[in-house]
């Protein structure tokens, strides 16, 4: 079953498509299929606001079914902040390491150092019903990034149990271990029931 991708970024296309492999869904960009991607605010309050609105929205606009996900940091002595903002933690025009020194600031003196990366996938039919799934990886904030690879908060997001941070493992593990990667996995397991109507 053909989907489209709700983003312009072919990167993401590439990653999802991965790790919907197997599953009944077939990932397009929307202008590989004749469409195109609407102008969408993220503005909503939570991940799932915004991914089933950028969803929902090109559903409707393509007459098609479409995929979405939103993701970012939740660090819990923020309250889950930056969350909705991680990519603008810093400012609209941040870029990674502005973000990361910001937050690094902040958490400075603070004993709590929990933290999440959580995505939310919402995958919409063109009737307006929308199938969402969620997914989280746990860590910690570390005092230092650490590592090459990854991007965003990768470098300082570190994995106890692993003595490492995101930034320094590879692609293939963290592909395997991901929030993003968790939030397919439990999509692929709600798909049966929502291929044959209803929403979640």
């Amino acid at each position: 079953m053909i989907v489209l991708l709700a983003t312009r970024n072919r990167g993401k296309l590439s990653e999802l498509g991965t790790l919907l492999t197997g599953s009944p869904l077939e990932l397009k960009m929307p202008e590989d299929a004749g469409a195109k991607m609407p102008e969408v605010k993220e503005d909503g309050m939570t991940f799932k606001d915004n991914a089933v609105k950028k969803a929902k929205a090109l559903a409707a606009a393509s007459g098609q079914w479409a995929l979405a996900d939103d993701s970012g940091l939740e660090v819990e002595v923020l309250g889950g902040a930056p969350g909705v903002r991680s990519a603008r933690f810093a400012g609209d025009n941040a870029g990674d390491d502005a973000n990361v020194r910001k937050l690094l600031k902040i958490l400075r003196s603070a004993r709590n150092r929990k933290a999440k990366f959580r995505c939310v996938l919402a995958l919409a039919k063109p009737t307006g019903e929308v199938l969402t799934a969620d997914g989280f990886l746990d860590g910690e904030i570390g005092k230092t990034p650490m590592g090459e690879g990854g991007f965003g908060y990768d470098p300082v997001f570190y994995l106890p149990g692993r003595n490492v941070t995101v930034a320094m493992i590879s692609y293939d593990e963290k592909q395997r271990i991901s929030h993003r990667a968790a939030a397919a996995r439990k999509l692929v397991g709600l798909l049966p029931g929502f291929l044959g109507g209803g929403s979640t």
